[in-house]
């Protein structure tokens, strides 16, 4: 059992794959921006299978953090390197990443995170934040900034004055046209600090859009015993995800463009209609799953995917209600990504846990749920079981455990929401006032009227039976 750094990978080589690559060769000229566990098992892979593949040295990392001094403590100790295991049904995978050659921590390293972004060497800036990220962005001049987009405006204000060009920012979480918002807040935060500085970038500066798709778990405990036992890596903090990869960006980089077409990523015009489809068939499906499961007792994705009841309600609701809602994309047929979906959840051996499904549900619903709804309406099409997903989630609201306890609630909203649920009980118009989650569609009366009969088939029948009562109506009305 050997601990991981750059001194004990040869050791490592017999049981995991290892760089083979020369990392001190490796230029850092991509800053990712938020270091977590997801970007960790998908953007870094890409960059070290571009330096593994020898297909350039050009595009090494350099990793910021903003909240969390315990991945700088991991990354430090372990020399940048960590251990990502794909698990799956042919078995599991490990690979050594090392293309974080650098890691920064904002909150006590910000000079040094500027002069990085400043680097005539970096070329793309990645970053994985929510849409509250993007929002706080009011460049109040502080030294060093306070949030992601104020370092971004930062970099770039160090840039123009030294006389370089723009970086290109590039988007990779599950915030909708994550692009044009990214564009938005730096341009705002930059007009704030100086018009000019807003006018450059505005004019030589590029934000493409991306479509990033990998489930990640949280790692826990015994997902480092895991690593330690079976391939003998003492890693601190190793990633746990599934063989499934995928990444569509927008073709636009105005530093030069890095070759991760050559590692499976996919350039492409417009990104939309794929950000649309995984967002109302994947991310959709883990928002009904996670709550109605755990509602049913269910823990992980893949027993409650197992449950013939809760796949046959996946599978109708996102065959019946969500794709003819959806724009074809060239190649990709809606049938098989929905089966390949439904595979990804059943994965035993990634267990993921439905309670982080329904961790931030109140930002996660208006985003991958609601619009399939209030487009449905408008339409005139059925939407009964995307209807009884947000029934599922305030009843979950509303609930406690098998102990009493109220379910566990990880949402910036949740102690308000919970309250108005409570209060309205089967009745969903307190939650429904709330604008910021439910914006228009919380105003139509008839709505209010669905959401609350399921509400009703919940409370009166439990999950299971108002599940059926509604996969049978759909099944009357195919017929």
């Amino acid at each position: 059992m050997r601990p991981l750094h750059a001194g004990t990978l040869s050791a490592h080589a017999a049981r995991v794959a290892v760089p083979t690559y020369d990392r001190s060769a490796l230029t850092p000229a991509v800053v990712h921006i938020s270091v977590g566990s997801f970007h960790r098992s998908h953007q870094a892979v890409y960059f070290d299978d571009i330096a593994e593949r020898r297909i350039s040295s050009g595009w090494g990392l350099v990793g910021v953090g903003l909240h969390r001094p315990e991945m700088r403590d991991v990354l430090t100790a372990q020399d940048g390197l960590y251990t990502v295991v794909a698990r799956g049904a042919d078995g599991d995978r490990a690979r050594v990443i090392g293309a974080i050659r650098r890691y920064l921590f904002a909150p006590e390293q910000g000079t040094a995170v500027v002069a990085a972004l400043a680097d005539a060497r970096t070329r793309l800036v990645t970053l994985t934040v929510t849409a509250h990220g993007y929002a706080s962005g009011v460049d109040s001049g502080a030294a060093p900034p306070a949030d992601a987009v104020e370092y971004l405006v930062a970099g770039l204000d160090g840039r123009r004055r030294a006389g370089l060009p723009p970086f290109t920012v590039l988007s990779c979480d599950n915030v909708p046209d994550n692009g044009v918002v990214a564009r938005d807040a730096v341009l705002g935060a930059a007009e704030r600090r100086d018009p000019a500085l807003a006018r450059w970038i505005g004019a030589y500066g590029a934000f493409p859009s991306s479509m990033v798709d990998r489930i990640t778990p949280r790692t826990t405990p015994a997902d480092q015993a895991f690593v330690r036992q079976r391939f003998g890596v003492a890693d601190r903090w190793p990633v746990i995800t599934e063989p499934f990869s995928q990444w569509v960006i927008e073709d636009d980089f105005c530093a030069g463009r890095p070759p991760l077409d050559r590692v499976g990523a996919e350039l492409v015009a417009d990104v939309r209609p794929y950000a649309l489809t995984k967002s109302r068939l994947l991310n959709a499906s883990h928002c009904a799953l996670g709550h109605l499961g755990s509602l049913a007792g269910h823990l992980t994705t893949d027993r409650a995917i197992g449950d013939p009841l809760f796949d046959a309600y996946i599978a109708q609701m996102t065959a019946d209600e969500v794709t003819p809602l959806l724009p074809r994309i060239p190649g990709v047929d809606p049938a098989v990504y929905r089966a390949m979906v439904r595979a990804r959840l059943a994965n035993p051996k990634l267990a993921d846990q439905l309670a982080r499904l329904c961790r931030n549900a109140s930002a996660k619903l208006p985003v991958h749920v609601l619009p399939s709804i209030a487009e449905a309406r408008r339409a005139g099409r059925p939407h009964d079981l995307l209807t009884l997903a947000v029934a599922g989630w305030l009843r979950y609201l509303q609930s406690v455990d098998a102990h009493g306890r109220d379910l566990p609630l990880d949402d910036p909203l949740g102690d308000r929401l919970r309250a108005l649920a409570r209060a309205g009980g089967t009745d969903p118009r307190p939650v429904l006032a709330e604008r910021v989650v439910f914006g228009d569609l919380g105003l139509d009366p008839a709505f209010a009227s669905e959401l609350s009969a399921a509400l009703e088939d919940i409370a009166r029948s439990g999950v299971r039976a108002a599940i059926r009562a509604r996969l049978s109506a759909t099944d009357r009305l195919a017929a």
